[in-house]
């Protein structure tokens, strides 16, 4: 029996340290925001803006991820993200002092940006030609699932527990369940182990050739600029909104209500992600990720003008659906365009950018809602910028890639 390629553990490997990461992460960043609130009196818009510190840091650190994982792999990488995102989270419950929450969230910060899709992309990219898409679009059902069960694991505990005991317990589960993946289980390149990307098998294992691409000349690339412009757009809106989905479904579904709404938001994406996992290879990334594009923006005007518990726990399913394949397809389409030999640089730098602006949605949700009293005009104003992103994915994708000199810084 012809033993399975070492490339899909690694896959494996990405799904368990996604779903903590993302479980810890973005998904919880909503419980926090509702914890720090109303169990330490921090105002909405002030954790709002601590959370936002805690994307600006991962954002800021995104392009060195791509750099040590490229040069030493991922080992290092996850291993200390996981020690920081694990310290930061059972520190939040001790915050009671604005610079003490906003250093919390800058470790958390780096943790995410430790445990990241760009990780996960920059991992997979030796590993994978062939079946690039589907590997990645399995590693990320992690960050489905740990929207999953992170927030009503947290939001349960907080009520059973108390704040303090849950995150410690979060946090040394995180570390039992991630450290010895990094450890044991993840591994740099197949021609480390004598195999070739996606096993195919050959007389004489070769590494895959593939011309690099200078950041200069990514960044001279309609491609490159688009993907910058239409993403960065879309998950800043996405971020923004999980941030805040908690604290937005509580008053119309109670503290319960809320969680259920998430977790279904969060089956949606898992769904959405099996769905791509298996088409991925078949698709058209830039069409697809308008799509989800669009689909986000009528979930979020649903959300604003339609009122009632129903309404809003059907547009939290079709907005969920879209959660996870727009995070996926942002490096996708990257990897596809680029290569794998430029990947964890350019999209190093592509995702640094994204999260710069992912940075503002936690905090421009947070504003705005304190300003106008509602999430109304919030929702409403995400869903033009999420159609405008929809046009420029397409439009970046119209023309043939082609730089004058690949090389060049």
């Amino acid at each position: 029996m012809k033993p399975l390629f070492y490339g899909w553990w690694v896959v494996a490997a990405c799904v368990l340290f996604a779903t903590i990461s993302w479980s810890l992460g973005v998904f919880g960043m909503g419980v926090y925001v509702y914890a720090l609130t109303q169990g330490q009196g921090f105002s909405i818009s002030t954790v709002s803006i601590a959370v936002t510190s805690a994307y600006l840091v991962g954002a800021s650190c995104t392009v060195m991820v791509g750099r040590v994982i490229s040069r030493r792999g991922p080992r290092p990488v996850v291993a200390v993200g996981i020690v920081v995102m694990a310290a930061a989270v059972a520190a939040l419950p001790y915050c009671g002092q604005r610079w003490q929450l906003h250093l919390a969230f800058v470790v958390l910060g780096l943790g995410m940006a430790c445990l990241s899709t760009n990780t996960i992309g920059s991992t997979l990219a030796p590993w994978f030609e062939r079946f690039q898409g589907r590997a990645m679009s399995t590693a990320m059902l992690g960050a489905s699932i740990g929207g999953m069960i992170g927030t009503p694991l947290l939001i349960a505990g907080i009520r059973t527990w108390g704040f303090q005991t849950t995150t410690a317990v979060a946090a040394a589960v995180a570390l039992i369940a991630v450290l010895p993946l990094a450890v044991w289980v993840l591994k740099s390149r197949p021609e480390d182990i004598g195999q070739c990307p996606d096993g195919i098998v050959t007389s004489s294992p070769q590494a895959v050739v593939t011309a690099a691409w200078g950041l200069g000349a990514a960044i001279a690339t309609r491609q490159f600029r688009s993907h910058v412009v239409a993403f960065g757009a879309g998950l800043m809106i996405q971020i923004g909104f999980l941030s805040h989905h908690v604290p937005i479904a509580i008053p119309v579904l109670g503290v319960q209500g809320a969680a259920t709404a998430v977790l279904v938001a969060a089956v949606a994406a898992f769904v959405g992600r099996l769905l791509q996992a298996r088409y991925a290879d078949r698709i058209d990334a830039r069409k697809t990720a308008a799509g989800m594009l669009l689909l986000a923006a009528a979930s979020l005007v649903a959300m604003a003008l339609l009122p009632g518990a129903w309404a809003l726990m059907v547009s939290s399913i079709t907005y969920g659906l879209t959660i996870g394949n727009v995070t996926t397809l942002a490096p996708m389409v990257i990897r596809r365009e680029f290569g794998a030999a430029s990947f964890g640089v350019v999209f190093g730098l592509a995702a640094m950018l994204n999260q710069l602006a992912m940075a503002i949605g936690p905090m421009l949700f947070g504003v705005l809602r304190d300003l106008f009293g509602s999430y109304r005009q919030v929702l409403l104003m995400g869903s033009v910028l999420d159609v405008a992103a929809a046009f420029v994915i397409v439009w970046g994708g119209r023309r043939a890639l082609v730089s004058l000199d690949p090389r060049r810084l």
